[in-house]
């Protein structure tokens, strides 16, 4: 038998109890400092594990928030590693590498390079393993619809890698990891070289040159590994999010407050449609719909509002305008909210989109309870917020919140409209509750 050697050199610690970790374990996660190697270490494991499966066919991939992105970091990397075996073949349009046979009676592997921007690529496919880069960037549906089930047809594995950048989609799947015994779970943090043994990259004298190059914050998140590094300025905190979506309460408890919808209508084609219902300090558990259209949309909405006739409901204006039209046009009293419209209190939000999330984060630390609902998680504790010159607290930007999490928090911002404004109950008049009473009896009846 012949032997090829790949140019490939894993540090100790990688050779001595990562690789043999990731190929022991079914689901493994990597939580790294920024340039510490992830990407070839990971491509590695792929082209090794592809040359031992015996399975017929199969199919590996790496998948990085976008295939832009995929091509330039792993594509040329896949390729370098594998140019030393023969039977190798290179499809450069569809990037993927298939193996000659390694094994009798087998058909040789192929490895995939793809861009989470196009699900569609990833459709109709097994895969035997999968590697998610940076996997914060990634949409949540991707796992759930396409990649879980592809994985499930060939008992197959999976490896999430990443720099921390937050408290955010990665935050979660770390912290389940360490509460797993059925996952691998891994940090390795640019102090710890020694331990680690990254070859003294970054002894003491590289580390004091990076913390006075870097921010603090940067510092602490990128090369200390540190998800919560950003917490000075995130607005609402995993920790408080985590709270509150363990507390429970019976309808009892919440059975007097106004019952109120928040409905977050898609802004862009891979956005979604969501219909929020909170009571008093109960959140219940969002309606998502993807890939509808505004009319049908509303036709969902409508048959929510029969159900549980709220006593208000505020819709999305920036594209929710068909929505709005069509339930005014059945007779369904609902109220627009503009995010970028003035506050209740200018003198302390730049617009109302703050005031909404500044009110629920007040909820959440209020005694509000959250559904258990990873995505709603993972949105709420993305934003950060600051002050502008007029002191006045602004918010980051969908388009920056879409940027890090690679979607936009279309939950988190139902659930925020159902603060818009005030709310009474139904039958609430001039202080009272008649309405919710016997009014047949008047106390004050001569």
């Amino acid at each position: 038998m012949a032997k090829y050697i790949i140019p490939y050199c894993p540090t100790a610690y990688a050779r001595k109890v990562i690789h043999p970790a990731l190929e022991s374990h079914s689901r493994s996660v990597l939580v790294c400092h920024r340039r510490y190697g992830k990407t070839v270490l990971v491509i590695n494991h792929m082209i090794k594990m592809a040359i031992k499966c015996k399975k017929k066919m199969p199919v590996f991939a790496y998948i990085a928030p976008y295939r832009k992105q995929a091509k330039t970091i792993a594509w040329s990397y896949l390729k370098y590693y594998l140019h030393v075996l023969p039977g190798v073949t290179v499809n450069e349009s569809e990037l993927y590498v298939e193996f000659a046979s390694m094994h009798k009676g087998c058909s040789g592997a192929r490895i995939y390079i793809m861009g989470a921007d196009n699900p569609d690529s990833a459709r109709g496919l097994y895969f035997d393993g999968v590697v998610l880069d940076e996997p914060a960037q990634i949409k949540s549906e991707l796992w759930d619809e396409v990649i879980l089930p592809a994985l499930m047809d060939r008992n197959g594995w999976a490896v999430f890698i990443g720099t921390p950048k937050g408290q955010n989609q990665f935050y979660e799947i770390w912290q389940n990891a360490q509460s797993d015994d059925k996952w691998y779970s891994c940090m390795i943090r640019c102090d710890e070289s020694g331990l680690f043994d990254v070859g003294g990259r970054y002894g003491p004298e590289a580390l004091e040159t990076l913390k006075a190059e870097m921010s603090e914050t940067k510092f602490r998140q990128e090369m200390l590994c540190d998800f919560t590094a950003s917490c000075e300025n995130v607005l609402i905190t995993i920790d408080e999010v985590t709270e509150s979506a363990g507390r429970t309460y019976t309808k009892e408890d919440v059975g007097l407050a106004p019952v109120i919808f928040g409905v977050d209508v898609a802004r862009y084609g891979d956005d979604s449609c969501v219909i929020t219902r909170r009571q008093g300090l109960v959140c219940y558990e969002p309606k998502v719909y993807k890939d509808i259209d505004n009319m049908t949309f509303a036709a969902y909405l409508m048959r929510e509002i029969d159900k549980h006739r709220p006593d208000a409901v505020f819709v999305d204006a920036g594209r929710g305008e068909g929505v709005i039209d069509r339930c005014r046009q059945m007779g369904y009293d609902v109220t627009e909210v503009n995010f970028g419209s003035r506050a209740l209190n200018p003198e302390r939000y730049i617009n109302k989109r703050v005031e909404m999330w500044d009110e629920m984060h007040e909820w959440i630390k209020s005694g509000g309870a959250l559904p258990n609902v990873p995505e709603l998680k993972s949105e709420l504790v993305v934003p950060e917020y600051s002050f502008d010159a007029a002191n006045r607290m602004k918010l980051s930007s969908k388009e920056d919140i879409k940027e890090i999490m690679g979607k936009s928090p279309d939950i988190a911002d139902s659930l925020a409209l159902t603060f818009a404004y005030p709310v009474q109950p139904k039958g609430f008049i001039s202080g009272t509750r008649r309405a919710m009473c016997n009014v047949d009896f008047d106390l004050y009846d001569d």
